[in-house]
């Protein structure tokens, strides 16, 4: 297995978690995107020029959700999708808001058109960055708080909705995002980062990490 990184990406982030949650190893190569590398030879590898993309014996696969979703096909446990499909619709509800609501308003080429195409200042960067993060918590927070628990999304174990939650809260945390009115998602992050797969996934402990 091998896996194209960049190490503050935050969908790369979630596909280093799973796989180190169902203890899977893999290589990383990393793509530096502030370099502009994923314009290079990369995009012969995914055309859409995006990481994370995923490699397995000729087979390649982009999309966070759609490799971790084929990594619980193949290696079923330990599992991040409950047994029931109503308990799983939730748990994909979670990670989709997440995944397809918050993270593409505030991605690395988003945030650079903004910068570079519209010419917008830092500031109304950053406040466009925390908008869209404290959008997106406010329906987050209040499911969590319905279906998890203290330390989890769903129910008292690890699932997809965790996958995608560290990520999120790491980077909103990296921008100095107010948090403050999100202290369940706060509680289950700070619970999440304590699990080996976790700190062993975050970017700071990243081969390419500068």
């Amino acid at each position: 297995m091998q896996l194209y990184s960049y190490f503050r990406s935050s969908a790369a982030f979630r596909v280093r978690i799973a796989l180190a949650y169902k203890g899977l190893g893999y290589s990383t190569q990393a793509v530096d995107l502030r370099a502009r590398e994923q314009h290079g030879s990369f995009a012969d590898i995914n055309p859409q020029m995006l990481v994370p993309f995923f490699e397995e014996n000729g087979f390649g696969l982009g999309q966070s959700l759609a490799i971790i979703e084929y990594l619980e096909d193949i290696h079923p446990t330990p599992a991040l999708l409950p047994s029931q499909a109503k308990d799983r619709a939730m748990v994909r509800f979670m990670a989709q808001s997440i995944a397809c609501d918050i993270h593409p308003l505030n991605n690395l080429r988003v945030l650079r058109y903004l910068k570079r195409s519209l010419a917008i200042e830092q500031s109304g960067i950053n406040d466009w960055y925390a908008h869209w993060i404290q959008e997106g918590f406010r329906g987050l927070e209040t499911l969590v708080d319905a279906h998890g628990s203290d330390i989890r999304c769903f129910g008292e174990t690890v699932t997809l909705a965790d996958v995608c939650l560290a990520p999120q809260v790491w980077n909103a945390k990296s921008m100095d995002v107010d948090l403050s009115p999100f202290p369940h998602i706060c509680r289950i992050y700070e619970a999440v980062m304590e699990l080996e797969a976790f700190r062993q996934a975050a970017p700071e402990n990243q081969p390419d990490a500068a």
